[in-house]
C-alpha cells in the first residue's frame, strides 16, 4: 500500500498537470532556484516563439505591402495641371525687345526643349521666337529665309524627334528647317542655347517648277539624314521630293529628285468596298500629307473623309494602292457627344486632323464629327497592305482641330473646336484625361519631349502651359490580360516583348504568355513528378523492406540537394539535344516501359512458388531494375530503326510536316528536368505521411480479412491524404517558383499554348532575365 500510495502521489493528476509535492520525482521537489529558472525559461520560450511567429507573419505582410507600393502607381490616374496662360510671345507686338516681329500674326508651330526651359514659336510671317515656357519671357528671335513678297502657305512637321519642319511658300518653293537646342554647363549651371539649322540650304528650295503655291506639305527625315517632302500645289498636283547629301573629301553635294504622283481621284480603279458618296468633284482637295520614316508610305487625307495610301518605296514607280473612307456616319460611335454630328452626313464628314503616332506605323484620324480613330497598314490574304481601323477612342463633342503625338511613346493628344483637350494612349486603348482649357477653339497642342508638359494654343493666340503627370499610360487591365492589336501585326494577339533596339518600339506587356508559360511548365513537371513520387512513396513506406527503404529514401532525398542550375545546365546542353535525336526512343519508352513492368509482374506470378518465396518480402522491386535498364536500352537501340520505319528517317521533320512545331528546348525537357527537382520533395513528405499512419488501423484492416493492397487503398491513403495533398502543394509551389531550370531549358519564348514540343517563358524566369535591365520606377519595372 505504501508503494502504491507513493506512486499515486508522484503521478498526481496528469490531466491538470498538478503533482503532489510528496513525490520524490515531482517538480516541487526541485530546489526553489531551479524551479524559478525553469519558469523563466518557460516564459521566455513561450513569448519568444509567439513573437517569432508574429514576426514571420508581419514580414510576409510587409513584403506584400512593399510590392503593392511598387505596383500602385500603375493604377494612378494621369492628370494635367495648368501652370500659366499668356499671349504667345510676338503675337501682339508688345515686346519691344523683339523688333523683328510685327503684331497680330498667326502661329504655325510650337515646340519646347526636353528640359522645359525654352519654347519656340514659328509664325506665319516667317518670324521664329524663343521664349521661356513658364513665363512667356522673350529670349531670342530669328527669321526664316522668306523672300520678299512671298508668304507661307502651308506647314508640315516630321516625326517629333527629328525637330524638322517644312514650310510651303506661295511661289512654289519650300523651306526645310530644324529647331535644335545646344546643351552646355557654366559653373554647374545648365545652359540651353536654341538655334535653327537648315539641313540642306539656308534658302528656299524649288518644290514646283511651275511656281504654283504649295497648299499642303508633309516632310519626313530618314535615319540616314535624307529628307522627303510631299507637296500638293494650288492646281491640285501631287509631288514627292527627295533630298540627300553626298559628302566627299572637299565638298558636299545635295541631290534632289522629284516625281509626280497621280492625284487622289476616283476613277475606275477604286475599291468597291470603300464607296464614295460623291461631291461633284473628280479631284478632292488635299488637306493632309504624311510620310513614313522609311520613306516608303505616303498617306494623303482629303476634304471628303478619305485617306489615300501610296506606295512610294520605289521612287521610279510610285503608285496608289487604295482609297479608304476613314469617317462614316455611325450613331453607335457618337458616345455622349451627339451634337458633334448633328446635321452631318457621309458626304459632309471631313478629316480635320491626321497624324502619325511615334514610329510612323499607325495614324490617328480626327473628324469633323469629333471621332478619334486609329488606323494601320495591315497585310491581307494577298499579302497587300491595306488601311485597317484597329481601334476608336472616346469622341469629342465638336470637330477635332489638332493631333499631337508624344516623342517617345505611343500616346497622343487631341483638341477640339470647343476648347477641350484629351490625352489618349494607343496600345492600352485608353482615353486617359479630358480637360476643358478654354471656351475658344484650340488650334495647336504640342508635347514636351518627355511628355511631362505641353503647350495648348487657342484661336485668340493665348498660350496655355500645362504640367502633365502621366507616367504609366500603357497599362490597363485590358492591355495586360486581353488581346491587343499591336503595330505590325495582322490581328490582336497576346504578346510579351518589353524592349527593342529601336526607340519607336511599342512595348508589348501582356501577362498572359508569362502566366500560361508558368502554368505550362508547372503542369508538365507535376505530370511527370506526381505519379512517380507518390507511387514510389506508397511502395517505399508500406511494401518495401526496412533495409531497402533505408537505402532508397535517403538516396531520393539527397537528390533535393542537387542545385537546380546543374539540372538546368544538363537539361539544356545535354538532355535536350539527346531527346531531339532520339525522339522515337522517348515515345517508345512511354509505351514499352509499362508493358515491360506488367509482363515481368505476370511472369513473376507464374513461376514456381518455391522460387518466389526464396526472395524475401519487400525485395521484389529489385527484380525490376534490370528490366527497366533492358527496356530503356532496347528503346534507344531501336530508335533510328523506328525513325526510318515510321517517320521517313526524321521524326522532327515529320512533326513539322503535320503542322506540329518542335523546338529543341521545350516543355517535355522542362517537365522531365523540373520533375526530378520536384520528385524528392513530394516523395519525402508522402512517404512520411504514409509511414506514420497508425499501425492499429492497418492491422485491424488486415485482421478483418482485407488484403495489403485493399488496406492501402481504403485505409492508408485516406488517412494519409492530408499529408499527400500537402506534398503535392509544396511540390507545385516549387515548380511554379522554379527559375534556373526553365531559364536554361525552355528557350524563353513567351508564347501562349500548351504544346509539349514548344518552349515557354515563366514569370520567375522573366524576372531573372529582365529585372536587371529595367529602369527603377518605370512601367516595365513595376509590371
Amino acid at each position: 500500500m505504501t508503494i502504491t500510495s507513493t506512486h499515486q502521489n508522484v503521478a498526481g493528476d496528469h490531466r491538470t498537470g498538478r503533482f503532489n509535492e510528496a513525490g520524490p520525482g515531482s517538480l516541487t521537489a526541485a530546489p526553489t532556484g531551479v524551479r524559478r529558472w525553469r519558469g523563466v525559461k518557460d516564459r521566455f520560450s513561450k513569448y519568444f516563439v509567439g513573437a517569432s511567429g508574429i514576426s514571420v507573419i508581419l514580414a510576409l505582410a510587409l513584403i506584400f505591402f512593399y510590392l503593392f507600393l511598387e505596383v500602385a502607381p500603375l493604377l494612378k490616374s494621369p492628370s494635367v495641371t495648368q501652370l500659366a496662360t499668356y499671349v504667345v510671345p510676338g503675337a501682339d507686338g508688345s515686346d519691344r525687345a523683339n523688333p523683328i516681329l510685327p503684331g497680330d500674326v498667326r502661329t504655325l508651330h510650337l515646340a519646347m526643349d526636353r528640359y522645359r526651359e525654352v519654347g519656340v514659336r514659328f509664325a506665319s510671317d516667317g518670324a521664329v521666337t524663343f521664349f521661356e515656357p513658364e513665363t512667356g519671357k522673350f529670349r531670342s528671335a530669328s527669321r526664316l529665309p522668306l523672300p520678299e513678297g512671298v508668304r507661307i502657305t502651308s506647314v508640315g512637321a516630321a516625326e517629333p524627334r527629328t525637330q524638322l519642319l517644312g514650310f510651303g511658300l506661295s511661289d512654289g518653293r519650300i523651306i526645310l528647317v530644324e529647331h535644335n537646342y545646344d546643351l552646355s554647363f557654366a559653373d554647374d549651371v545648365r545652359l540651353i542655347t536654341p538655334r535653327l539649322n537648315y539641313p540642306f540650304e539656308e534658302k528656299p528650295i524649288v518644290g514646283d517648277e511651275q511656281g504654283r503655291a504649295i497648299m499642303t506639305i508633309g516632310v519626313q527625315k530618314g535615319s540616314d539624314g535624307s529628307v522627303a517632302a510631299a507637296i500638293a500645289t494650288e492646281d491640285g498636283r501631287l509631288r514627292l521630293l527627295r533630298f540627300s547629301v553626298r559628302k566627299s573629301l572637299f565638298a558636299s553635294e545635295v541631290t534632289r529628285t522629284a516625281v509626280d504622283l497621280d492625284p487622289p481621284d476616283f476613277g475606275g480603279d477604286r475599291r468597291p468596298e470603300t464607296g464614295f458618296a460623291g461631291s461633284g468633284r473628280a479631284v478632292p482637295e488635299i488637306r493632309h500629307l504624311l510620310l513614313s520614316m522609311d520613306m516608303g508610305d505616303l498617306l494623303v487625307g482629303d476634304d471628303q473623309g478619305f485617306v489615300h495610301y501610296y506606295d512610294v518605296n520605289r521612287n521610279t514607280d510610285p503608285r496608289r494602292i487604295e482609297s479608304v473612307r476613314v469617317l462614316s456616319h455611325d450613331e453607335t460611335q457618337l458616345g455622349d457627344a451627339p451634337q458633334a454630328t448633328a446635321g452631318l452626313t457621309e458626304r459632309t464628314l471631313r478629316v480635320t486632323a491626321l497624324q502619325y503616332v511615334l514610329g510612323t506605323v499607325s495614324i490617328i484620324v480626327g473628324g469633323s464629327d469629333g471621332s478619334v480613330t486609329q488606323w494601320m497598314l495591315v497585310r491581307d490574304e494577298d499579302n497587300i497592305r491595306r488601311l485597317t481601323e484597329v481601334r476608336s477612342f472616346k469622341p469629342h463633342g465638336s470637330p477635332v482641330t489638332s493631333i499631337s503625338p508624344e516623342y517617345a511613346r505611343k500616346g497622343f493628344a487631341t483638341t477640339d473646336d470647343s476648347g477641350e483637350i484629351a490625352l489618349h494612349f494607343s496600345t492600352s486603348h485608353q482615353t486617359l484625361v479630358t480637360h476643358r482649357v478654354t471656351d475658344a477653339p484650340i488650334q495647336i497642342a504640342a508635347f514636351a519631349p518627355r511628355a511631362n508638359a505641353m503647350f495648348v494654343l487657342d484661336s485668340q493666340e493665348r498660350l496655355h502651359y500645362f504640367d502633365v503627370d502621366n507616367p504609366h499610360p500603357q497599362t490597363s487591365i485590358s492591355a495586360l490580360w486581353s488581346k491587343v492589336w499591336y503595330e505590325g501585326y495582322d490581328e490582336p494577339q497576346f504578346r510579351w516583348e518589353s524592349s527593342s533596339a529601336t526607340d519607336e518600339f511599342e512595348p508589348k506587356l501582356s501577362l498572359v504568355p508569362l502566366t500560361v508559360g508558368t502554368i505550362k511548365a508547372a503542369f508538365y513537371a507535376m505530370l511527370f513528378a506526381v505519379p512517380l513520387a507518390i507511387m514510389g512513396a506508397i511502395y517505399s513506406a508500406y511494401f518495401m523492406t526496412p533495409r531497402m527503404r533505408g537505402i532508397v529514401k535517403p538516396s531520393i532525398e539527397i537528390m533535393e540537394a542537387l542545385p537546380t542550375v546543374i539540372l538546368g545546365f544538363l537539361a539544356g546542353l545535354w538532355f535536350a539535344p539527346w531527346v531531339e535525336s532520339h525522339l522515337p526512343a522517348v515515345f517508345s519508352v512511354l509505351v514499352l516501359m509499362p508493358l515491360g513492368v506488367l509482363a515481368t509482374a505476370y511472369l513473376w506470378s507464374r513461376i514456381p512458388a518455391s522460387i518466389r518465396l526464396a526472395v524475401p518480402g519487400g525485395w521484389e522491386a529489385a527484380i525490376l531494375i534490370p528490366v527497366i535498364l533492358l527496356v530503356g536500352a532496347f528503346c534507344v537501340i531501336m530508335s533510328p530503326i523506328l525513325e526510318v520505319w515510321f517517320f521517313g528517317g526524321d521524326m522532327r521533320q515529320w512533326f513539322t510536316n503535320v503542322g506540329i512545331t518542335y523546338d529543341q528546348r521545350n516543355a517535355l525537357i522542362v517537365g522531365v528536368a523540373m520533375g526530378f527537382a520536384v520528385i524528392p520533395t513530394i516523395f519525402s513528405i508522402t512517404d512520411d505521411a504514409i509511414f506514420n499512419v497508425p499501425r492499429h488501423l492497418t492491422q485491424g484492416s488486415l485482421a478483418l480479412g482485407a488484403t495489403p493492397w485493399q488496406t492501402m487503398m481504403r485505409v492508408v491513403l485516406l488517412t494519409a491524404s492530408p499529408g499527400i495533398f500537402s506534398a503535392v502543394m509544396i511540390g507545385l509551389g516549387r515548380a511554379v517558383g522554379e527559375t534556373m531550370i526553365v531559364l536554361m531549358a525552355t528557350g524563353n519564348s513567351p508564347i501562349t499554348n500548351f504544346n509539349i514540343f514548344e518552349g515557354m517563358r515563366t514569370l520567375s524566369a522573366n524576372i531573372a532575365v529582365e529585372m536587371p535591365e529595367t529602369e527603377v520606377g518605370g512601367t516595365h519595372y513595376r509590371i
